[in-house]
């Protein structure tokens, strides 16, 4: 049986020293590496080594009791989150660190929240009891308090033992035949177990273990029960399926795309077809462990690979059969510009950039014509210091950022309609569409009710290729489009003069011309909070809120402390954290989680700070080109419905 377990953990909780208990005791490797010994197994990059931490998603095979485990460890501080959450993807089961002295802390509720976005069943470790100060029951507590009451610390190895009392009770709960067994005196422990099995597997319940991964207390009990309680099922008979989840580069710039096989099974030489129509062969399949790696000729449904000869596969993208992307939660929230010496050529800084884009699409580089910048989306100050030390190691170019910036976005509050014409001499093309206002955080969606006999399919999917095809900056800020539905109408070709790229111009032109008829809503990122205090504090943290423009649930009160939590901007709380700790004299904590984007607080000051000046961002017009006698000429918006040749729906 193949199994997919990833270690997920707030930052400093163990999870790399638990990893590599996990892969001494299973024979992986000879000797247990230690971070502060800059030795461990897979924090193999000399930036890990340095740190002290875990950046970059490394995997690891091994064999355990006639199973084979594939274990995936995850960085643990929320700046590399995006990175986490493509991990998170491809996993069969997950195991959450929690430190027995910090408990739970702000960055293990956001890995509990997108472990149940993806259903992955969750196993538990209460690391570091062997602490000064470890509180095992309290931490238990929390867990149950924060994340789950579903949770049961097991203490016994389950297989070899007779269930507790207290188990059996605990399952009987979840089953209500079990449960009437139960008071009639029908146990048997097989039934009681595959139940429990189940349970687990579908995210209903979740088994807790403690110890030590330091003094490897613990460790050899968990993977015991681990490997008895888990299962998968994976059909390697049928038509291969696979996802991507992350995306490296060789020193030569060979391009390792890594996948975890859903069904079927995969040769070298085979080709793989994904995004419809693009189909590419396999030049070589590789099964890492750490850095290093074996070719194989084959692999089959449960195994995670990586493999060359795939150009444009992308993190989330669905290969052969899963013809799905997946849309992931973690979204930088700043902005920042990369900053060099006038000495590089700005084409090699671009390009390196773009490596490092392909291998994280969250960074989303963008290069800025206008301003003659490039632009970074990141997480936070942390991991602009770490990509200011890839670039250097990577490429020998000493760069630094400029002020980290929040990401804007705009979008819509009603509906409109948008038309684009393009008809300079030679060439035509003419879209019609609807835009529409979508719930938050929903992107970009596009419909089709044009009819076949205005515009051959081929045009009709040129069109939705223009949409996606970039970024559309709003008309406020500049900022990019989104919630917004997009319906094409209508639109018209002409046989002998459309050419490529025509309706790329009269899509843009139409959407930028419904824009600047539409109510437009500039958007800004925002955070959950939960703010923990004594409760002498609570009156300041009550008023701090406020003055930060956020809101907050009634306040809940434990004996001395306060707990509150709210919602607010991410450019008014981001320093928050550094206060709550200042006034409550380290005694206080605030948990800040990425909560989506909403209406931005101070829309009009914004407005004004960002300066965008919308007629001038030349390669977003609303206006069209028609042409008249052998010349085009130039139709400003709020005139072209006017001049549109097809009939205005």
């Amino acid at each position: 049986m193949k199994k997919t377990i990833g270690i997920l953990a707030h930052v400093d909780a163990g999870k790399t020293t638990f990893s590599e208990q996990v892969l001494y005791h299973t024979k992986s490797i000879r000797n247990r590496g230690r971070v502060d010994h800059k030795n461990s197994f897979l924090d193999s990059h000399n930036i890990e080594k340095e740190r002290g931490i875990t950046i970059f998603s490394d995997g690891a095979v091994f064999e355990f009791k006639d199973n084979t485990y594939y274990l995936v460890d995850t960085p643990g501080h929320i700046d590399f989150s995006t990175e986490m959450e493509r991990s998170i993807g491809v996993m069969d089961y997950a195991i959450v660190l929690i430190s027995a002295v910090e408990g739970v802390q702000g960055h293990t509720e956001t890995v509990w929240q997108l472990l149940r976005k993806y259903n992955v069943p969750t196993f538990i470790f209460i690391n570091k009891l062997d602490r000064v100060n470890a509180d095992k029951d309290k931490v238990i507590n929390e867990i149950k308090r924060v994340l789950s009451k579903d949770i049961f610390y097991i203490e016994e190895n389950i297989k070899e033992e007779e269930l507790s009392q207290e188990l059996i009770e605990f399952i009987s709960e979840y089953d209500e035949t079990l449960l009437e067994r139960y008071f009639e005196g029908d146990y048997d422990k097989q039934s009681w177990i595959n139940t429990f099995k189940t349970l687990v597997k579908e995210n209903k319940v979740f088994p807790c273990f403690g110890g030590s991964a330091l003094q490897d207390e613990g460790i050899i009990e968990l993977l015991n029960n681990l490997d008895y309680i888990t299962f998968t099922e994976y059909d390697e008979k049928s038509k291969f399926a696979a996802i991507v989840y992350k995306i490296r580069h060789e020193a030569n710039g060979n391009r390792v795309t890594f996948i975890k096989a859903l069904e079927g099974t995969l040769k070298v030489r085979h080709e793989i077809t994904y995004r419809g129509d693009i189909s590419e062969k396999i030049s070589s399949i590789r099964i890492y462990n750490g850095n290093k790696f074996k070719t194989v000729d084959e692999v089959k449904a449960g195994d995670i690979f990586a493999v060359t000869g795939l150009s444009r596969a992308n993190a989330g993208e669905g290969l052969g059969e899963l013809n799905k992307n997946i849309k992931y939660n973690m979204i930088p929230t700043l902005m920042s510009k990369v900053i060099f010496d006038p000495i590089y050529n700005i084409k090699d800084v671009l390009g390196y950039f773009k490596l490092l884009d392909a291998e994280d699409p969250a960074l989303n580089v963008v290069w800025n014509e206008s301003l003659q910048e490039i632009h970074v989306h990141i997480m936070g100050k942390i991991q602009l210091e770490i990509l200011k030390e890839v670039v250097k190691d990577r490429f020998n170019l000493d760069i630094d950022f400029g002020p980290c910036k929040i990401l804007y976005k705009e979008t819509i509050r009603n509906s409109v309609k948008g038309y684009g014409h393009f008809e300079p001499l030679k060439h035509y093309a003419e879209v019609h569409l609807k835009l529409e206002a979508l719930e938050r955080n929903s992107g970009i969606e596009f419909k089709n009710k044009c009819h076949a006999d205005n515009l051959t399919t081929g045009h009709m999917n040129l069109i939705r290729t223009h949409i996606f095809e970039r970024e559309h900056h709003g008309v406020l800020t500049g900022s990019s489009l989104t919630d917004v539905r997009v319906t094409l109408l209508t639109g018209r070709a002409h046989n002998k003069h459309t050419e490529g790229g025509d309706f790329r111009e009269a899509t843009f032109r139409a959407l930028r011309q419904g824009l600047e008829k539409a109510d437009n809503v500039l958007l800004e990122p925002y955070y959950k909070f939960k703010i923990d205090v004594q409760l002498d504090y609570m009156g300041r943290v009550l008023s701090d809120i406020q003055k930060l423009s956020g809101t907050f649930n009634p306040p809940e009160i434990n004996e001395d402390r306060v707990t509150v939590i709210g919602r607010g901007p991410v450019k008014t709380f981001m320093d928050y954290s550094s206060e709550v700790i200042a006034f409550s004299k380290g005694k206080g904590s605030i948990n800040l989680i990425f909560d989506g984007y909403d209406e931005c607080h101070n829309t009009e000051e914004v407005i004004e700070e960002i300066g965008y000046r919308r007629d001038a961002d030349i390669e977003y017009s609303s206006s069209s080109i028609f042409c008249s006698k052998g010349q085009g000429y130039v139709v400003p918006w709020d005139k072209a419905e006017e001049e549109m040749h097809c009939e205005i729906i």
